[in-house]
């Protein structure tokens, strides 16, 4: 069977979130067509939300940035493994396009490793970049730490030469040696319609009559948060989601959820967002497209150096209700006068479309369609 090969960033969850909605998009429309996922990303994110048949081909196809936490992260370690992993990339990219050849890809999607468009070069498969930002855009920021790695940047923009195209998402950066870019809209996931916010909370056992705020960190979690300290609990209710044999580690009075209980219900972790007044997180596309498509508030704190960080907070308000909540009054609980006037925002001046997923797939089947 022909097949689309889908290089997914181990980095975080948000590049497997996205990804993840334009699979499920393009095995809706093609059924016929093969789907191999090539990833770090963890396993169960796909098997809780994949619906559509699909072969997962585990494996690192890029370092991304190398994480303390969620909202902390090492500079100089980044560097050092991106310049170890894109010194041997001509033998990595050689081992892949003989995957690639093995499975009749048809095309291949990089959401963002360059490896997979230095592999398809290698195979003579068309390519497409589809993310908001490239690699070498995100370490131009470690200006410092690049001086040792001289050639890092030039191989990675190198590669993304190599691709056929890019299929640029907003709170974009980078791309600027990937060939003929086209804008699409967000890609993000929609909470069930027939689910309301109320129905959603009852399910899980949370507070039907009073706001929740969700605290979503991702996989690399936050350290140094003290739950029992945060000072608005008395007039928001606290919820945290882990899976089901991590979930006794959360310690404090806040509702817990394991992700088990909630795909067991036929729901999924974007209508646990919708269902929330607000989310508390640090920015990251995954979980601002999901506020924006479900039209959640969102309280945030900084990340780290990370130059998407800037990106995303300039264009936040365009398109959700956020306020900033500075990382020492975040670990130290002082959450209430951020809380407080995040709720009282009036809704964001802009509605974005949110259908990328459509788009992508769209645009996949049109690419690998005979005519």
């Amino acid at each position: 069977m022909p097949s689309v090969f889908v290089y997914i960033s181990g980095h975080g969850f948000g590049h497997a979130v996205r990804q993840i909605a334009i699979i499920n998009a393009l095995g809706a429309r093609s059924p016929d067509l093969g789907i191999v996922i090539r990833t770090a990303a963890p396993r169960r994110l796909f098997d809780q939300s994949v619906r559509v048949p699909t072969t997962f081909i585990e494996g690192p196809n890029d370092t991304g940035v190398i994480q303390i936490d969620s909202v902390r992260l090492d500079e100089r370690a980044t560097i050092a493994e991106a310049s170890a992993f894109y010194g041997t990339l001509a033998e990595r990219a050689a081992n892949e396009a003989a995957i690639l050849e093995a499975h009749d890809a048809r095309l291949v999607i990089s959401d963002a490793p360059p490896l997979a468009c230095a592999a398809a070069a290698v195979a003579g498969i068309p390519s497409a970049v589809v993310s908001n930002f490239t690699w070498d855009w995100i370490y131009e920021g470690y200006e410092s730490q690049l001086a040792a790695s001289p050639t890092l940047l030039n191989t990675i923009r190198g590669a993304y030469a190599r691709a056929s195209e890019g299929w640029r998402m907003p709170l974009h950066g980078g791309f600027a040696t990937v060939p003929r870019v086209v804008d699409i809209p967000f890609v993000a996931r929609h909470a069930r319609a027939d689910r309301s916010a109320a129905d959603v909370k009852r399910e899980l056992g949370l507070p039907v009559d009073r706001p929740i705020a969700l605290v979503s960190f991702g996989g690399y979690g936050v350290s140094g948060l003290d739950l029992h300290q945060i000072d608005c609990r008395d007039t928001i209710d606290l919820v945290m989601t882990a899976p089901a044999n991590e979930i006794d580690s959360i310690d404090g009075p806040v509702y817990r959820v394991a992700e088990e209980d909630i795909y067991s219900r036929g729901l999924r972790y974007v209508d646990l967002v919708a269902a929330a007044d607000v989310v508390v997180t640090k920015p990251g596309y995954g979980i601002i497209a999901d506020c924006v498509a479900n039209k959640t508030a969102m309280l945030y704190t900084s990340r780290g150096r990370f130059v998407e960080y800037d990106v995303m907070v300039a264009e936040m308000p365009r398109i959700l209700r956020c306020e900033f909540i500075d990382l020492e009054s975040f670990l130290a609980g002082r959450w209430r006068e951020s809380m407080q006037r995040l709720l009282k925002r009036p809704s964001p001046p802009e509605n974005p479309c949110t259908d990328g997923a459509e788009v992508v797939a769209d645009l996949i089947v049109e690419r690998v369609t005979p005519h």
